[in-house]
């Protein structure tokens, strides 16, 4: 029997490494891709991105306006973001499965937050174009859908996984409905809240920068600019920049993290 078992497992698993290596040769003959001058191209990359694509002197007197762009794009993320959360905690709190409503509002909350979630942003972002131009609304609202549709899924998991017992509790005390979540829905569930709107914020971050070069707003448009522009140096500068942006918030979000499960 055990020796079936190990037989069966490989046989899954070289069947899975044959399904990859078919994809993979489908995918790269439809789209005629060549490894062999892909891999010859990489060498001339790397040396092209060596010689040309780090700051300079010059580039280094463009880092206060690279600097101004950065905080437009922290401010969109973080706003958004913070303002989705209390959409998405109302949604969820009455969608989920524990506090519900009614049946027809729970089926009408997680159907809103699928729509939402399903839709990329950048998919956001264009559709806003159209409404809204090439304006800092255009990314604030692209992010805010995003997050909404994010975030009031995972809450909603967040207060399923709490359990009914508390609630139960609170109710045959005679606790109304909006008792029972400012008292026990909420500060059994914050830490696990704040935990996933500061993932949302360092995803949002990055997303913004990428959504800066569709709406012309922000750090994405400034290094959209100068790379179209051929100014590489000053290019290179905003990339630098960004990561080291969020390398702080991701540590920094890390750290609020611990503080919040520890207490």
């Amino acid at each position: 029997m055990q020796v079936d078992f190990f037989v069966r497992k490989r046989l899954r698993t070289l069947l899975f490494v044959a399904v990859v290596l078919v994809l993979t040769w489908g995918a790269t003959a439809l789209t005629s891709f060549d490894f062999a001058k892909g891999l010859a191209a990489f060498p001339q990359a790397l040396t092209w991105g060596v010689q040309n694509f780090y700051p300079d002197a010059k580039s280094l007197e463009r880092l206060p306006n690279i600097t101004s762009q950065l905080l437009e794009t922290l401010t969109i993320a973080v706003a958004s973001t913070t303002v989705a959360a209390v959409f998405a905690l109302v949604f969820a709190v009455a969608g989920s499965a524990t506090m519900r409503l009614n049946r027809l509002f729970a089926l009408v909350s997680r159907g809103v937050a699928s729509l939402f979630r399903n839709i990329d942003i950048a998919a956001w972002a264009i559709i806003l174009l159209f409404s809204f131009g090439q304006s800092a609304l255009t990314g604030y609202f692209a992010l805010f859908f995003a997050s909404f549709g994010f975030l009031t899924r995972v809450f909603m998991e967040t207060i399923d996984e709490m359990g009914a017992s508390g609630v139960e509790a609170l109710r045959a005390t005679g606790a109304g409905y909006v008792a029972t979540v400012c008292r026990c829905v909420v500060p059994s569930c914050a830490p696990q809240f704040v935990s996933w709107m500061l993932f949302m914020i360092e995803t949002n971050i990055r997303s913004a920068t990428l959504i800066g070069i569709l709406t012309g707003t922000g750090i994405g448009f400034s290094f959209d600019l100068y790379y179209k522009g051929m100014n590489y140096h000053a290019a290179s500068l905003v990339v630098i920049v960004i990561v080291a942006t969020i390398l702080a918030i991701e540590t920094l979000s890390n750290l609020i993290r611990r503080m919040i499960l520890r207490g």
